[in-house]
């Protein structure tokens, strides 16, 4: 009778533990995490824009009018905005987002940048480090990476099947390194939609742009998701 009343009191003993202790199994282990993203990076050719101590102190200043932020500093991104450039060539793209000039649209410094540019042939480019924020969507310019495709309208870049094998590569590889989910993988025409979109200026809360429109991103996350994740 005795020994049955231990076995009892361990079993209980062991069920209290396993309830207090962390679920080892669905523990996000940052360092498994970013070795299983390492493993689907593409290839990304390096192309960096000039992001010196005066444009980050621009973007800085931009952050704080904008989001009430003082910083150039992209943390935790839980965003990624596809955008198509209007021009043919990444080159192109380049040049106009590495002068120190305000852009043509807004007229505000900095200028407008965003951190990949895929190319019509499959290559993929990074102009701006993941860790630092680029103006590339108003509202959420604060946690969003930004990723320009070559190209003249969504329908053009969708049926471009190396280019849209890049694309979809570079955007599961960052998915999977920042934990962003397939919902919030949105083009710019979604950007009002999204839960994180806010703007402190107030003639800019509906501002957004026609590229990637919502058909065009269901398509667009459609073939993501069967790409599968991590």
């Amino acid at each position: 009778m005795q020994g049955t009343a231990v076995n009892a009191w361990s079993s209980i003993a062991l069920i209290a533990a396993a309830l207090l202790l962390p679920d080892i199994g669905n523990a996000r282990d940052p360092a498994a995490s970013e070795n299983a993203a390492q493993g689907l990076r593409p290839h990304i050719i390096e192309r960096l824009i000039p992001f010196g101590p005066k444009r980050k102190r621009q973007m800085a200043a931009y952050s704080e009018r904008h989001y009430g932020e003082h910083t150039w500093r992209l943390t935790h991104p839980r965003v990624i905005v596809e955008h198509w450039a209007e021009a043919s060539t990444a080159a192109s793209v380049y040049n106009t987002f590495a002068p120190d000039h305000p852009d043509p649209e807004l007229h505000e410094l900095p200028n407008v940048c965003a951190h990949f540019v895929v190319s019509g042939s499959g290559r993929i480019y990074q102009l701006v480090s993941t860790r630092v924020r680029c103006r590339h969507t108003v509202g959420l310019n604060w946690t969003a990476i930004g990723i320009e495709h070559t190209g003249f309208s969504d329908a053009e870049v969708l049926g471009n099947r190396r280019e849209m094998h890049a694309s979809l590569a570079l955007t599961r590889y960052l998915r999977c390194r920042f934990h962003i989910e397939l919902r919030n993988v949105i083009g710019h025409a979604e950007s009002l939609s999204s839960p994180y979109h806010r703007e402190r200026v107030v003639s800019l809360r509906r501002q957004t742009h026609g590229d990637w429109r919502h058909a065009s991103m269901q398509v667009y996350r459609r073939r993501l998701h069967r790409l599968g994740g991590c």
